[in-house]
């Protein structure tokens, strides 16, 4: 009977931790990134992303294409794919593609990002509804 009330207090316990998280992703399923070349030119980029537990290895994405994978967010709230990204020999270009504090309320379960003719990015806010510029951090 003790074992009994034990598991039943470990389960409780991990469902009231997952109920209480600030990561809806964790119980809504999958995270969708999508990253888009729209560079312009016939212009194609080569882009590098992973996370701590996956790489998924170094890409060329042609002109008006894009790349596009899905991972579940883990229980700590903690993932982080990130992203470095070059064209026409030009310096490489890092970002992270998701991460838990930031995109649980910006992009929810689907982030999508976009290198521009000019070579910004943007990444579209879900809850607003727009295409926000955002800063290239420095290539490690």
């Amino acid at each position: 009977m003790r074992n009994m009330t034990r598991i039943t207090f470990v389960i409780l316990s991990v469902l009231l931790l997952a109920s209480l998280s600030s990561t809806s992703n964790f119980v809504l399923g999958k995270v969708h990134v999508r990253v888009m070349n729209r560079l312009g030119r016939g212009r194609s980029m080569q882009i590098h992303c992973q996370s701590q537990d996956d790489d998924l290895g170094c890409l060329t994405v042609p002109d008006g294409r894009e790349i596009e994978w899905k991972f579940n967010v883990n229980f700590w709230g903690t993932t982080l794919f990130y992203c470095d990204v070059q064209w026409n020999g030009s310096v490489w270009h890092h970002f992270d593609a998701y991460s838990s504090q930031r995109d649980d309320n910006r992009c929810e379960a689907r982030c999508n990002w976009m290198i521009s003719e000019d070579g910004r990015l943007f990444g579209f806010n879900q809850k607003h509804g727009t295409w926000d510029v955002v800063q290239f951090q420095a290539a490690y």
